[in-house]
């Protein structure tokens, strides 16, 4: 059994982000605020692709989804693989669909295309979503690290869960503020492979611990009732079916990443279209084995508990961390620390800098008022403070709320905040109509609230029915239909 130190887990902590703030700065060299926004546009795709394996899993999936494997709920045991499979046809839709549309308007905010098809209430209304869907998304990540190490390291050491949030965010901001963007490239592809050792290796202490092979271990895993995947018997009251969990997984991820201004702003540092497209696609490839991967850790992880008699906690997110922590090796806790914050903030701190390129650009207009390098480099720094204090309320917040898998709670938000930006790039890019400005904000407040009504009493409605992910179908489509009915009222203006 372990016997790490809090202190020595803060000093692993403060050691890994001193070798990111040195990073930094070497990647924030003469940069400026078009670095800060897109790199330059001249990021090998490669690494790209590399880094947002890590921004798209961050410490939900670290943490919740090994977690979940052995729990109830939304991704109970391999089940979650239906939902990645479906990622991949949302993957490719972003490839061929809508990186030749940012790219063919040269887009810093990708919507920015909203104002182009709709004018300036769409344009304000999606940047909105996106800010809100953003912030929620950040803080449940962030979150979940703020609350394993309170558990593990902070209130041992009688420092305040809001000290912990604090520091947690402020040295994200030391990394990201000048280099934006071009930094985070660099840092989420050491990221991403400290992430995945740490996986890899966990996999590798725990045949070890249990005396099997490698291979002997998989072959556990693969005989357990951990490994059922499919689901394609089950009704539509399951929420494991396989149609709702594939179809969920593709607007997840269409919404989640190609609708996302966090996760296509890496993108679009790429040198050309093509660059971009090749990082998507092999991308996707290498994340179902990286899912994979997760999911037979999780496994593994609950064969160990099983074979030691270790009680499962009822919060199911605290379990890899419970067992890394207090049953493994001292030197495998160092390397569980080191992937636990190496995936939190390769995620985190690219949201915080696409929240203030979205901000700056979408709300502050930074590309078409005349204000000199200076006045955009001071503005910007104050934005990037101020999103970063917001996080650390809500994740305060999140922390007197939560009662829950992460992930779930992820996921459902995701459907509300997400629904409306799916329906209005939807219209944009499958119809030639315009929309009058007011009423397309009040379509876009309406559809989530009306998809809560159903989706909260879908057993009478629906005869048993459930939503489940598939809620930002049905939200994505009422806004949809209502975008399609308003724009019988003509607008007094055409866009292109």
């Amino acid at each position: 059994m372990t016997t790490l130190s809090p202190s020595i887990i803060l000093s692993i902590i403060l050691g890994y982000f001193l070798l990111l703030i040195i990073i930094s700065l070497f990647t924030r060299k003469n940069a400026d605020t078009q670095t800060f926004f897109t790199a330059n546009r001249n990021s090998p795709w490669y690494l790209v692709s590399f880094g947002m394996i890590g921004a798209s899993l961050s410490g939900v999936t670290f943490i919740s989804v090994p977690g979940a494997v052995g729990g109830i709920g939304l991704n109970q045991a391999f089940s979650y693989m239906q939902m990645v499979f479906g990622y991949l046809l949302g993957y490719l839709a972003i490839a061929y669909i809508l990186l030749p549309i940012y790219y063919k308007h040269n887009l810093t905010t990708i919507y920015g295309f909203l104002e182009k098809r709709f004018g300036s209430h769409a344009y304000k209304t999606g940047a909105a979503y996106f800010i809100l869907s953003r912030v929620v998304g950040s803080a449940f990540r962030l979150y979940l690290v703020a609350l394993v190490l309170d558990t593990f390291v902070f209130s041992k050491m009688n420092i305040p869960f809001f000290v912990t949030t604090f520091v947690t965010i402020l040295l994200i901001w030391l990394y990201t503020y000048k280099g934006g963007i071009k930094t985070i490239v660099i840092t989420d592809t050491f990221q991403t492979a400290a992430m995945l050792l740490a996986v890899a290796l966990t996999i590798y202490f725990i045949a070890g611990e249990m005396n099997v092979s490698l291979s002997g271990l998989f072959q556990n895993v693969y005989e357990s009732s951990y490994s059922n995947i499919w689901h394609f018997d089950s009704g539509w009251d399951d929420p494991n079916n396989f149609l709702k969990q594939f179809i969920s997984g593709a607007l997840i991820t269409l919404v989640m990443t190609g609708l996302d201004q966090d996760m296509m702003q890496k993108n679009l540092t790429c040198r050309n279209l093509k660059d971009a497209q090749k990082n998507m696609v092999v991308f996707s490839i290498v994340l179902i084995f990286t899912n994979l991967l997760f999911l037979t850790m999780g496994a593994a992880l609950y064969l160990y508990s099983d074979a030691l008699s270790i009680d499962i906690p009822g919060n199911t997110d605290v379990f890899y961390p419970k067992i890394a922590l207090e049953y493994m090796p001292q030197s495998f806790a160092v390397l569980f620390i080191i992937g636990l914050i190496a995936a939190a903030y390769s995620s985190a701190d690219s949201a915080l800098t696409a929240l203030t390129t979205s901000f700056c650009v979408d709300f502050l207009n930074f590309e078409k008022k005349n204000l000199s390098e200076e006045q955009k480099k001071a503005t910007r720094i104050g934005v990037h403070i101020g999103f970063s204090l917001l996080l650390v309320v809500v994740i305060i917040i999140f922390r007197e709320m939560n009662d829950t898998a992460i992930i779930n709670n992820l996921f459902k938000a995701a459907g509300y905040t997400y629904g409306p930006l799916l329906g209005l790039f939807a219209f944009a890019i499958l119809s030639k109509k315009q929309l009058p400005g007011v009423l397309t904000v009040v379509v876009c407040l309406v559809a989530p609230i009306i998809s809560y009504v159903l989706n909260d009493n879908a057993d009478i409605l629906f005869g048993g029915f459930q939503f489940g992910n598939l809620i930002i179908a049905l939200n994505g489509f009422l806004t949809f239909i209502g975008l399609y009915f308003i724009s019988f009222f003509k607008s007094s203006k055409t866009y292109v």
